[in-house]
Order: C-alpha cells, then structure tokens, then sequence
C-alpha cells in the first residue's frame, strides 16, 4: 500500500510563498527561474486565498441575546469595521 504524500499546512505554505518572494526580491535569477518561481507563488497564493476564505465561512461569533441565551451567527466582516 502506497504511503499519501503529506499536505503542507497553511503555515509551512505560507513560509514557502514568503522565500520565494525574498528569492524574487534579493536574487539575480534567470528569467526561466523567475518566471517558474512566481508561478509557483501565484499557485501558493491562490491556494493560501482559497483556505482562508473557507475559514471565514466557517467562524462563527456567539452573541448574547437579552435573555441571556447565546446563539451562534454568522461572522460578518462589516461589524468588525464599526
């Protein structure tokens, strides 16, 4: 039976888009190197983007009600701004 490859957590592939944006930033790479180092991240970004908005769909805010009762709602990004 063949072992399945590990999946990266959200926080190592957020460490590998972040070295390949120093990579980008601090070195002199070829342009076949750089091309595939910003697909690369491109990828990573989409990727990290899809998680995160899966997370917020999943948060939820428990709120007091006036008789004491907690309930669970959605989480709404505009209350956050107010």
């Amino acid at each position: 039976m063949a072992k399945r490859k590990k999946e990266p957590t959200f926080e190592e592939q957020l460490a590998e888009l972040e070295s390949i944006v120093q990579r980008l930033d601090n070195e002199e790479l070829p342009l076949e190197q750089a091309i595939e180092a910003y697909e690369a991240g491109v990828k990573l970004s989409f990727g990290l983007n899809k998680t995160l908005e899966g997370a917020q769909k999943k948060i939820e805010i428990l709120t007091q009600t006036a008789r004491g009762e907690y309930r669970a709602e959605p989480f709404d990004e505009e209350d956050e701004d107010e």
